[in-house]
């Protein structure tokens, strides 16, 4: 069966003309530090992917900012988007961010059919060519911590979900890391250590529970790519 568009728009989310809607990215260190840290500012609308209502928002606690969302039924989904720095697209060797579960969506898995919505999902992309290869990191409200599903292929989109987080507890934050390298050979390169990696593009985050047809929500800590 054929991907629809709207699938392969998301599947490569910031890549190619949505990475160009997205603009400049202001990053919060100088390209010769090790690590760059976005700016929660930084994340902006995918307009071509999204619904009218943007139900996210820049907030703080303690004093530090994220990115908080809040999604209600029957609002269209949104996507927020982040464009690597060109500098970065072949240096980057891991990301690394912290997010939490506030409000997961009823019987929410991403791996079973009709349920497909998540707390908290983010997006990573890689581009070679005109091909992009997205793995979709999610947090999941029944999930099997651990699944990879939803296995997309065709001549321009790679794309596997990775149940990453799965229940709760809610309102805690828990900190993620990705070696990108690793990770692209391992779902896309059949685990060949010596596979070539394509640039690193960008990432998406997003919440959603269109599917369930109920209410879900997270928040988006700091985001930091290793270089």
């Amino acid at each position: 069966m054929g991907i629809s568009a709207s699938v392969k728009t998301r599947a490569r989310l910031v890549g190619g003309a949505l990475a160009l809607a997205i603009g400049a990215v202001a990053p919060s260190s100088s390209a010769d530090d090790a690590e760059l840290t976005i700016d929660p500012s930084a994340w902006q609308l995918v307009k071509r992917e999204s619904g009218p209502v943007n139900y996210y928002a820049v907030t703080s606690e303690a004093g530090t900012s994220f990115v908080r969302s809040k999604y209600a039924p029957p609002m269209k989904t949104a996507l927020l988007g982040w464009q690597t720095p060109d500098v970065d697209r072949k240096r980057a060797r891991k990301v690394r961010w912290t997010w939490r579960a506030q409000t997961l969506p009823n019987g929410g898995d991403e791996c079973a059919s009709g349920k497909g919505d998540s707390a908290a999902v983010v997006y990573v992309t890689w581009k070679r060519g005109l091909k992009y290869y997205t793995l979709k990191y999610v947090w999941s409200a029944v999930g099997t911590k651990g699944a990879v599903c939803d296995q997309k292929r065709n001549p321009f989109v790679a794309q596997n979900t990775v149940i990453l987080e799965s229940g709760g507890p809610l309102n805690t934050w828990r900190t993620e890391e990705i070696d990108l390298g690793s990770e692209f050979r391992r779902h896309f390169a059949g685990g060949d250590p010596n596979a070539s990696v394509p640039d690193f593009v960008g990432m998406g985050i997003m919440s959603d529970g269109d599917q369930t047809k109920s209410e879900s929500s997270a928040d988006y800590g700091t985001f930091v790519v290793v270089r």
